[in-house]
């Protein structure tokens, strides 16, 4: 048995023989390891605590040295002590300090049963363990918070050990602990509470008035504040000389308490919501269920309550064999503020014989062990959160389980989110709730489709689910799934019995949409428009009322009260509503097609944003925002092909690099063509910058032919364009995408052209263009010296397009065909297979920066040949099948710059057979072979 103890100096025990570990450096790493409870501890962090800021020269070779010699004092479990990717694992059978959480964790147990033999016996074990400071040899910025944790449960556990003896009847015996105890730390006052107690008891009423007066000047000399509830109410009970302070049973119930419902429906898919709940409520004192109307949040509550400890004892007063209460009290029909109290009376079957409801709770809780749910308090807030809070401080062993649509804001509130179900899991409910209505029914496949968009399209609102599946009587699924664009005639009434506090999906999301502030409502009421989510500055956009912080301030408030969800993992934060509250806000709207054109107006704005980012270096994380707002981009566009169809051509021209580049092929196109037809009278200059985008989709689509006539019209329609009606860099942006097209498809004096109007207009301020359009003439010249069999040209143009162009996007473009060169025409460039490998490594790294996956598949299509001629002609096959996978996925091709016409790769290497590997996958196979064939956060 491996045994480790740091509650004091570390000490190693192998098989109950104490080893010698060595001196300091060798306890710091052991330390190190055991804090860490068995998890990896990697190796900077290591040598972070054995040295701190004073490494020796070679840290990770004199680490390795004491770990080889800890293993060797380690003995028969010199294997515990694990080598991993990052680090270091040391597993133990036995750390001292955890042994110590779980002595305490077991004697409260004891306690809470009113056990007080045990629970001494427990606690004595527990603070004999410590031999001195926790982790004396680790420095506190790295052990400061383990530490403090372990010091306050050391200071918690010496209280419960003389709560013990007092509960066990060693009135005398406590005293004299809880003296030194005082004296150790005076300003707790819990144990000068029982230091007072101990002296009542011990029939010693004076000293216990003389205590009391001791820490009242104690707190006022040092503190300037008077004593806590605790001590005040104790004070009270001696002076009055009350007889429960003799008493070690917590008062009686005055009245049977009113069972817990719990429904006979299946609980699905919440098993880790329970656990996580029932982990959070065994550490914390009050948890609050946070989520929107329907998401069950209610129920999950009611399946706690039913599994927890003394749960099968509903209504049974509190004696010394039950664990513990359990009260749950519904709040959805309180309607006044006085009234919750009276609402948890009733719950506890209390009879209530003052005006003072909540003093009667906390009398009839006590000190005893208890949980009480409050369900539905989103209404009810600010009462609720005023009574949890008297009631945790008077009861001490008291723990609140609270459902709510928006936390309390009571201090030390942790709040559990409460999510709509996961998709496989929505289905699930769905089937069974439906198995329920039709016994026998067996699922066809046009079941199951219509299962899963049903399930999808109710956001996996369990109760918006359990209606669906109520109408699955009398409605197939398919004709369910067909109806939900008007959900809310759709969706009946909750069953008899149903624990929903509100009869219909409608009532439910209106309950959370009366209880907004009206500035929030009429926010909350623009927010529909929005597909797939939405950014502050979107909501800004379309807020009635003004913008800035008053926008914020009304979509925090959503976010609290559960209508509205924040993304923060996303960057910039991304908002969304559930569809049901979608549909509930569009049909609450008084002008719909006002707030069509305000989400609109967003996406003509991203356009308009999306030509001048894709000019400069935040192109990549540009495309990446832009990824998640193409749903929004489908809704705008759509609205303005009908009402402006101008400005939907505008945007997708302004979105035309985003286009080609992350949309998938067939869609892009649509979107050009689709805007381009709904106005011919737009611009000349919109309408030629569309076009270019359209060839830039043909070329990937492998159709030169159609590439070239688009070509021809975008330069003829230049000889219409005067650049002194454009701004420089709208005519020479234009340009430039139309040498591009003319460089790939072999046009080498209509490039020198076209390249030469870019170099003209931007040679004054258009510097990086003007390299840009330096480089593209550059390819043209390289192809055309390959095309006539020029080696000296070819060999001149590589030169040059190495050394003296330009950089960013246009060099990686450029390092294509400079790639394509060196592998085609090796003769006369040595290490030809190396210098494409750098230029096909140095290509991606910027197109994949850049976002740009067509690219990015056309250079490693060459890095693979690379491969193949640097002697790995398996990782070249791979590397060949994941791009020709990932291009058909995109549903484009990968021409190359050379010669687009022919796929010289593939014949080179031959059909591949398909590869899925991920972005980082193929990248990791081009750079090292080291293949990560795990699913990739880069891509479309």
């Amino acid at each position: 048995m491996l045994v480790c103890r740091v509650l004091g100096p570390v000490e190693v025990v192998v098989d109950g023989v104490l080893v010698d570990v060595g001196g300091a450096l060798p306890r710091r790493l052991l330390a190190a390891l055991a804090v860490a409870g068995g998890k990896v501890v990697p190796d900077d962090r290591l040598v972070d605590a054995m040295w701190g800021s004073a490494p020796p020269p070679k840290p990770a070779i004199a680490l390795q040295a004491y770990v080889s010699r800890i293993r060797t004092t380690l003995g028969p479990y010199r294997g515990r002590l694990e080598r991993d990717t990052l680090g270091y694992r040391l597993t133990l059978d036995q750390l001292d300090a955890q042994q110590f959480s779980e002595l305490v964790e077991e004697a409260r147990a004891h306690l809470a049963k009113e056990r007080a033999e045990p629970a001494c016996r427990l606690l004595t074990e527990a603070t004999g363990l410590w031999r001195g400071e926790a982790y004396p040899e680790l420095p506190d910025e790295y052990v400061a918070a383990e530490r403090g944790r372990l010091h306050e449960l050391r200071e918690a556990a010496a209280e419960d050990l003389a709560a013990a003896r007092l509960a066990s009847g060693d009135a005398v015996g406590a005293v004299v602990q809880l003296e030194q105890l005082v004296r150790e730390q005076p300003l707790r006052e819990h144990r000068w509470a029982l230091l007072v107690l101990g002296l009542y008891r011990s029939d010693r009423q004076g000293d216990a008035l003389a205590a009391l007066r001791r820490i009242r000047k104690l707190l006022a000399d040092e503190l300037g504040v008077d004593p806590g509830t605790e001590l005040t109410e104790i004070e009270r009970q001696v002076l009055a000389q009350d007889p429960r302070l003799l008493l070690t049973e917590p008062p009686q119930l005055a009245a049977q308490i009113v069972p817990i419902r719990r429904p006979l429906t299946s609980f699905l898919g919440r098993e880790i919501d329970l656990k996580t709940l029932t982990e959070h409520l065994a550490a914390q004192r009050l948890i609050s269920l946070i989520g929107p109307a329907g998401v069950g949040k209610t129920r999950l509550a009611i399946e706690y309550a039913a599994g927890a400890p003394g749960s099968g004892r509903h209504g049974a007063a509190s004696s010394s064999g039950a664990s513990q209460e359990i009260w749950f009290a519904r709040l959805a029909d309180v309607r006044e503020f006085g009234e919750v109290a009276t609402a948890v009376a009733d719950a506890m079957g209390l009879v209530v014989v003052d005006d003072d409801p909540a003093a009667a709770v906390v009398d009839a809780i006590g000190g005893g062990p208890a949980t009480l749910v409050l369900d539905n308090c989103e209404h009810v807030v600010a009462a609720a959160a005023e009574l949890a809070d008297q009631l945790l401080q008077r009861c001490p062993r008291l723990r609140i389980l609270v459902t709510s649509r928006e936390p309390l804001g009571v201090e030390g509130e942790v709040t559990v989110p409460v999510e709509p179900l996961p998709w496989a899991t929505a289905v699930a409910l769905l089937t069974d709730r439906v198995r329920s209505v039709r016994p026998g029914w067996a699922p066809t496949d046009t079941d199951e489709k219509a299962a899963r968009q049903i399930a999808s399209r109710l956001d996996g609102l369990p109760l918006a689910i359990e209606l669906a599946a109520a109408r699955a009587r009398v409605l197939s699924l398919a004709e369910i799934a067909e109806r939900l664009d008007d959900r809310f005639a759709l969706l009946g009434k909750v069953q008899h019995g149903s624990l929903a506090a509100h009869e219909t999906l409608d009532a439910a999301i209106g309950w959370s949409v009366d209880l907004l502030a009206d500035q929030d409502r009429r926010l909350l009421l623009r927010l529909w428009a929005f597909e797939g989510g939405f950014t502050l500055e979107a909501a800004e956009t379309v807020s009635p009322d003004s913008a800035g912080p008053e926008v914020l301030e009304s979509l925090s408030a959503l976010v609290t009260r559960s209508v509205v969800v924040a993304d923060t993992s996303a960057e910039p934060t991304r908002y969304l509503l559930l569809e049901s509250i979608r549909a509930y806000c569009r049909r609450l709207d008084r002008d719909p097609a006002a707030t069509a054109e305000g989400q609109a107006s967003w996406v003509r704005l991203l356009a308009g944003r999306c030509t001048e980012a894709v000019r400069g270096r935040k192109a990549g994380s540009f495309m990446r925002m832009m990824s998640r707002e193409l749903p929004n981009f489908r809704a705008g566009f759509a609205h303005d092909l009908e009402h402006h169809p101008a400005a939907a051509l505008e945007s997708a021209v302004g979105l035309g690099v985003f286009l080609y580049r992350s949309l998938h092929h067939g869609e892009a196109v649509k979107v050009l063509r689709t805007a381009l037809a709904a106005a011919p009278d737009a611009p000349v200059l919109d309408r030629a910058r569309a076009l270019n985008s359209l060839t830039a989709l043909n070329y990937f689509a492998g159709d030169l032919e159609a590439a070239r006539e688009l070509i021809d019209t975008v330069y003829r329609m230049l000889a219409e364009l005067s650049a002194d009606d454009h701004t420089p860099i709208e005519y020479a942006e234009l340009c430039f995408f139309l040498a591009v097209g003319c460089a790939v498809t072999g046009q080498t004096e209509r490039t020198r052209e076209v390249t030469g109007k870019v170099i003209h207009h931007g040679r004054d301020e258009l510097e990086s263009m003007v390299r840009a359009a330096r480089s593209v003439l550059g390819v043209a010249m390289l192809k055309e010296a390959v095309r006539t069999g020029d080696e000296a040209g070819m060999v001149a143009q590589v030169e040059a397009l190495q050394y003296k162009f330009s950089r960013g996007w246009a060099r990686a473009w450029l390092n294509i065909a400079v790639a394509e060169v060196y592998l085609r025409y090796p003769a006369p460039f040595p290490d030809s297979a190396e210098k494409a490998l750098a230029a096909v490594r140095s290509a991606v790294t910027t197109f994949l920066a850049h976002e740009d996956y067509p690219y990015t598949l056309n250079v490693l299509q060459v890095g693979a040949l690379a491969l193949d001629r640097a002697g790995r002609p398996e990782d070249a096959v791979r590397l060949l099948g994941a791009v020709q996978a990932h291009a058909r996925r995109l549903g484009l091709r990968t021409p190359g710059l050379l010669e687009p016409e022919r796929p010289w790769v593939a014949e080179a290497l031959g059909e591949p057979p398909a590869e899925e590997l991920s972005w980082q996958g193929m990248v990791a196979l081009l750079d090292a072979g080291e293949v990560q064939a795990e699913s990739s956060t880069l891509g479309p």
